[in-house]
């Protein structure tokens, strides 16, 4: 393990009040967003918008790292150009989703786990060598009755630390995604609870694996009431929620936090992202963004499949990046969004 290399990378995600663009969706939820707009759900229309993120210009300006799907490496622009090419020519660190989605946990009803550790070690080796410098695995907790249950927590806490060791050794930096969704009609304190014991359990399991806290970065969820909640906390409430949480739990060590933006709207997560950095100015690690809906979402709503739409939705995309990068530094105002 080379942790100079590990904390470069890291270093260089985290620079600059930039954030992470996560477009990394996988075929079938490419598919499923294509479909409610009526955008063929094809190889070719998932390139032609991976294109349109990839030669947007100036998003280098606010985004410091895309994650990226195994089939977006293999392709390439209109041109000729890889996506991947395009993205180191910009500065733009490029890393990949590894895990291969969640399925049911035997014997615990409602409670997921994340495959994909079977080859993965040659598969990250395999990353490295084409020039990827990251990955990202997103373990899914569900919060309802009488879940998550300790065992569904500490068994996505264990794949995750495991692998996370497995990126170290090849010199990727792992993003380490535990993501307690909102779906439901949990209170924002239950959300609270729940988000501290899987940080508790995620970070018992990265020491145990050996992994070396400067060399990875934390996507978590926002701590937020469920959105079938009667009860929609404000933006400071969020923001101090959130912050407790990971004062209580995440080590200072850890150079970054990288909220995923978990099915908020765009200008809501935006606002909560400023709000923290308004309310906590001086936070033992960097926080950050690490969206894709919440970024993506205008431009994808604009572009609808259409060639001729490509550069408006361009600039939406640029927009949005943009008015995250305020948010990280706390000087977001909503009246931008007009």
């Amino acid at each position: 393990m080379d942790i100079n290399l590990l904390k470069g990378t890291v270093s260089r995600m985290l620079a600059d009040d930039k954030g992470l663009l996560a477009m990394d969706e996988s075929i079938p939820t490419a598919n499923k967003r294509f479909k409610a707009l009526g955008i063929p759900e094809t190889e070719e229309y998932r390139r032609k918008y991976r294109q349109l993120i990839v030669t947007t210009q100036g998003l280098e300006e606010y985004i410091s790292g895309a994650i990226l799907f195994d089939e977006t490496i293999h392709q390439q622009t209109d041109d000729g150009r890889s996506m991947l090419a395009i993205l180191k020519e910009k500065g733009i660190v490029p890393g990949i989703k590894v895990d291969q989605g969640t399925v049911d946990l035997p014997g615990f009803p409602g409670e997921k786990i994340t495959e994909g550790l079977d080859g993965l070690a040659t598969r990250l080796a395999n990353y490295a060598k084409q020039g990827l410098l990251f990955a990202k695995w997103r373990a899914v907790i569900t919060i309802g009755n009488d879940i998550p249950t300790p065992m569904g927590i500490k068994a996505n806490a264990f794949v995750l630390a495991r692998y996370a060791a497995l990126c170290q050794q090849v010199g990727l930096v792992p993003i380490v995604e535990p993501e307690v969704l909102m779906d439901g009609s949990h209170t924002l304190q239950r959300c609270a609870e729940v988000t501290e014991q899987v940080l508790h359990a995620v970070f018992a399991a990265l020491h145990h694996m050996k992994v070396v806290l400067d060399g990875i970065i934390l996507k978590p969820n926002m701590v937020l009431p469920g959105k079938d909640c009667p009860v929609q906390d404000d933006l400071e409430a969020v923001a101090d929620a959130t912050i407790q949480c990971f004062m209580r739990s995440v080590p200072a060590a850890v150079p970054g936090i990288a909220f995923l933006s978990g099915g908020q709207s765009a200008q809501l997560a935006t606002e909560r992202l400023n709000t923290m950095h308004i309310g906590y100015p001086d936070m033992p690690w960097a926080l950050t963004f690490s969206f894709s809906r919440a970024i993506q979402q205008p431009a994808l709503d604009k572009w609808a499949g259409k060639d001729e739409n490509v550069a408006a939705a361009q600039q939406l995309l640029y927009e949005r990046a943009g008015l995250n990068a305020e948010a990280r530094q706390g000087s977001y105002m909503p009246v931008i969004e007009k």
